[in-house]
């Protein structure tokens, strides 16, 4: 990076302004460290400039997700000056919307991530200086354990410190409404438009942070009855009555998370107590040593609990990312004898099938079930052979939770609502228990989940899937590759024509505008494009449906399915100039 010597000069001395401002002397020493550096001559000090520019290059933007990114110095980063802001800004707002009729209460949790608790107690001191009726949870618990407080303490807002399954210099903010700040779809939910305008200009208003005040004291801590009173509810969703079998040895990783024991708890009371955690990664550690990337997605990541689910004969491996809103399932596939996880979309049906059939027990004869539209099409058709009604939401639980009379939501992002009245948001713990009866409910009948997979495409099809995820270093790379694919539409995938495109950035009566493109051909393959709300990405999903005439016809199915998708995934590749 090259500066010229006045732009040199303000930058360092905005630099050392916030040094000299900034309440932790961690980050302070950081910065005055780089400050320094970046004084000197040669590839040290260039880089210590680009770190410092890079920290400076404006403002941490807060939008539907809040914020998440790399803990440092500086505006452009997670650190205890941008929390204080972000808290006393969030604050206002629900002081705002309150109009002085009563008094706001908001919870703040936490993950174990570097700085996760230091974040969170003084935002609770933030709130509860403003006024703010505020909890914080008594230690680093999972993002559902919050998302439950949410409404089981009847607050109009929330706040979880957690960068989820970012890398490990990663942390976030995420914020929940609910109670009297938001209507009845929303309570529970994470924030959507116009809320995240709202908060963020309030934000933009606060004044210098010497006029942030933190009180001593004031809020309240909640003994561990919360977290049980969490555990007993999702432990009650399993119905033994309709489904009895327990015998099911279970592998469970929560990957360096803070999901372990409350997914244990859970899991114990439901009756499966033959559950062995991956050792290595049982307990929280924010550095996250045994995985690359701390995303059951990523691969390898769930090469720990593959090993231990072959050495102690496991039927089911269940894993959490680290704040256990996502669940991730392997089981061994009985076609080749070989350990696999599931997809996204296939756990997703699989829930499906099973929140139907708990459905018809409990008699309830209305309701809808709900995906993300980068999510298999498999759902609507399996929703509507039960009965139910299907809508198809943008990405993200902060839509899925909203759907009105909402009884199962996912995204094929390993994300999936399995008790909306709980957790108004993607819960891991939950799904991995009804992911578990479901698994025993199989073995007892001498079956597996890749057999209920296997009936779910003789009645609907075969739904293949497959993603293609681009990392980009530059985030304008991603609005260029967008323009290009806008520019120069693609005329056919794996030699099926284009039969109808749709820019997502327009909107329609069914979704919000959003920045992505659709395409679906002839032959019914549907291919998504678009850039990541969370990552420097841009993320193409695509799936295609095959007819399958009979069982014998499986194998040779799903051979010309990924056949098909490896012809489209070249194809896309092309698209996008890569």
């Amino acid at each position: 990076m090259t500066l010229s010597g006045t732009d040199l000069s303000q930058l360092l001395d905005t630099a050392a302004r916030w040094a000299a401002e900034d309440p932790d002397p961690a980050t302070a020493a950081q910065l005055t460290d780089l400050i320094e550096r970046g004084k000197g001559a040669g590839s040290d000090a260039a880089a210590a400039r680009q770190e410092i520019a890079d920290s400076f290059a404006g403002t941490l933007q807060f939008g539907t997700a809040g914020l998440r990114a790399a803990l440092g110095p500086g505006p452009n980063r997670m650190n205890r000056v941008v929390v204080r802001r972000t808290a006393a800004g969030l604050a206002a707002f629900l002081l705002a919307r309150a109009g002085g009729d009563y008094t706001p209460r908001i919870v703040v949790g936490y993950d174990a991530r570097h700085n996760s608790d230091v974040f969170a107690r003084e935002s609770a001191a933030i709130f509860a200086a403003a006024g703010l009726e505020t909890f914080l949870l008594p230690s680093a618990l999972p993002t559902p354990v919050l998302a439950y407080a949410v409404r089981a303490l009847e607050c109009d807002g929330g706040v979880m410190v957690t960068a989820s399954h970012n890398p490990p210099q990663d942390n976030g903010y995420k914020v929940y409404l609910g109670g009297r700040a938001v209507e009845e779809s929303g309570r529970g939910a994470q924030i959507v438009p116009p809320y995240d305008e709202e908060i963020a200009a309030q934000i933009d208003s606060v004044p210098d942070l010497a006029g942030i005040e933190l009180a001593d004291s004031g809020w309240t801590v909640p003994g561990p009855e919360l977290e049980q009173q969490y555990i007993a509810s999702v432990a009650a969703l399993a119905k033994p009555a309709q489904f009895p079998a327990r015998d099911l040895k279970i592998v469970l990783t929560p990957m360096h998370g803070v999901g372990g024991s409350t997914a244990r708890q859970v899991l114990a009371a439901a009756g499966f107590d033959d559950v062995t955690l991956v050792t290595a990664q049982a307990e929280p550690d924010p550095d996250f040593p045994t995985v690359s990337f701390p995303n059951p997605e990523e691969p390898g990541a769930l090469d720990l609990a593959l090993r231990t689910a072959e050495e102690t004969g496991a039927d089911l491996v269940l894993a959490n990312d680290p704040d256990a809103d996502r669940a991730a399932v392997a089981a061994k596939d009985p076609e080749t004898g070989a350990w696999r996880m599931l997809r996204g979309d296939e756990v997703g049906a699989l829930l499906g099938v099973h929140a139907a059939a708990r459905l018809a027990d409990d008699g309830a004869a209305d309701g809808v079930f709900a995906n993300s539209i980068v999510s298999s099409r498999l759902l609507e058709r399996i929703a509507a052979a039960h009965g139910y009604g299907h809508q198809q939401t943008l990405t993200g639980f902060k839509w899925i939770a909203r759907v009105p009379g909402l009884r199962y939501g996912y995204e094929e992002a390993l994300g999936y609502c399995v008790a909306p009245d709980l957790v108004r948001d993607k819960d891991g713990i939950s799904a991995a228990l009804l992911v578990a009866e479901a698994a025993a409910a199989a073995k007892a009948a001498g079956r597996t989940l890749f057999h209920t997979l296997d009936d779910l495409a003789l009645q609907h099809g075969l739904h293949a899937s497959d993603q293609l995820s681009v990392r980009v270093a530059d985030l304008g790379l991603l609005d260029a590759m967008m323009n290009r694919l806008r520019e120069h539409p693609p005329a056919a995938f794996a030699g099926s024509a284009v039969d109808a495109q749709t820019d997502l950035a327009h909107g329609s009566p069914q979704l919000p505008p959003t920045d992505g493109l659709l395409y679906l051909t002839k032959d019914e393959t549907r291919v998504i494009i678009r850039p990541s709300g969370t990552e420097p990405k841009l993320k193409c999903y695509l799936e295609v449906i095959r007819p399958v005439g009979s069982a014998a016809e499986l194998p040779q199915v799903r051979a010309e399915a990924r056949s098909a998708l490896d012809a489209v995934l070249d194809d896309v590749r092309e698209c996008l100039g890569l």
